[in-house]
């Protein structure tokens, strides 16, 4: 599927305020100024922007703890992600979640959780739901590697093909959960293939170039529109800094060498960025501009979360719902 300037703009303008935003968390974290631990999504973020560019704004996500890249591409505010990391109560959760646990649902993204796999089954009753009600959305459920582990992934898609159901299910294949290899855990390492025993087709895509994941998202979303099954895609990706945490530890014994520089070579905004100058003739210093002024609102959402309220004590029973049987 060709890819206009217009829309390559786009992607790579996305990809680089997750880079930046993030190269920034990572900067402030040391500081204890951020007050919940942090996932960064560095070296992922062709996929996340790929398949929330390619959404409608009515479709739904589902996402990880590591999730700051999903709020973005989805066009979460700046300010209120910054917020939320300080625990403020401008935070996009009045400061309650931190960043294991955004939500935004003005924005589509319905929920993140620091639980693996806990979003999937969620994410399938959110199309169920759907289905039922005659509402014309894609719903999106991210996950690991990892997550293929869980018994509920499973049950999860076992039900969606059986109900045909309106949901993809999108694995950001990193390469490890936390420090494990696929190949530790999965004889089968094809993890696009797990579902075919319960008649879930999936597909495998190159998760460091974004036109790669825009277009196969968007014709997945069109099959989907159009009363297609569910589907498992699949996208190869790189972590490039730790699991949790502000640094890179490239050096840990888990890490392959290979693959990590061949990671660090293939990184996704650089091959958007020769594509813009090569194909499209976009210059240098236009896409300069464009680093500097998305620069420069991540450094004013840093000075909003700053001077930003913590939460009153009134507010410790807000927003938080309890059973009475």
């Amino acid at each position: 599927m060709p890819i206009s300037k217009e829309k390559l703009v786009e992607l790579f303008q996305f990809m680089t305020k997750i880079r930046i935003a993030e190269e920034k968390i990572a900067e402030i974290y040391p500081s204890d100024k951020i007050q919940s631990p942090v996932h960064l999504s560095m070296g992922q973020e062709a996929v996340s922007t790929g398949v929330c560019r390619a959404l409608e704004r009515t479709d739904h996500i589902y996402g990880t703890y590591r999730s700051h890249g999903l709020y973005i591409a989805r066009g979460g505010n700046l300010k209120k992600l910054f917020a939320e990391l300080y625990g403020r109560s401008t935070g996009c959760n009045r400061g309650k979640g931190g960043s294991m646990h955004v939500v935004a649902p003005e924005v589509g993204l319905m929920g993140a959780s620091a639980i693996v796999a806990s979003t999937i089954p969620v994410a399938t009753g959110d199309a169920l739901a759907s289905a039922m009600q005659g509402r014309e959305r894609v719903v999106v459920a991210f996950f690991g590697d990892g997550a293929v582990d869980e018994g509920v992934f499973f049950e999860s898609i076992n039900f969606a093909v059986l109900k045909k159901l309106p949901i993809l299910y999108v694995c950001e294949n990193n390469h490890y959960a936390i420090h494990s290899k696929v190949s530790d855990r999965h004889k089968q390492t094809e993890l696009f293939r797990m579902g075919e025993g319960l008649g879930l087709t999936g597909y495998r895509w190159d998760g460091d170039d974004v036109t790669v994941v825009y277009s196969h998202m968007r014709q997945a979303c069109q099959k989907i529109r159009n009363g297609g099954e569910p589907l498992l895609l699949e996208f190869m990706t790189y972590r490039w800094y730790e699991h949790v945490g502000p640094h890179r530890d490239l050096l840990e014994a888990y890490r392959d060498q290979d693959k990590l520089a061949q990671a660090l070579q293939n990184d996704s905004l650089e091959k958007a960025r020769v594509l813009l100058r090569s194909e499209f003739g976009v210059s240098q210093e236009t896409i300069s501009r464009w680093v500097d002024a998305i620069k420069k609102e991540v450094e004013e959402a840093v000075q909003f979360a700053e001077e930003s309220p913590f939460p009153i004590a009134e507010e410790l029973y807000q927003d938080v719902y309890e059973s009475r049987l």
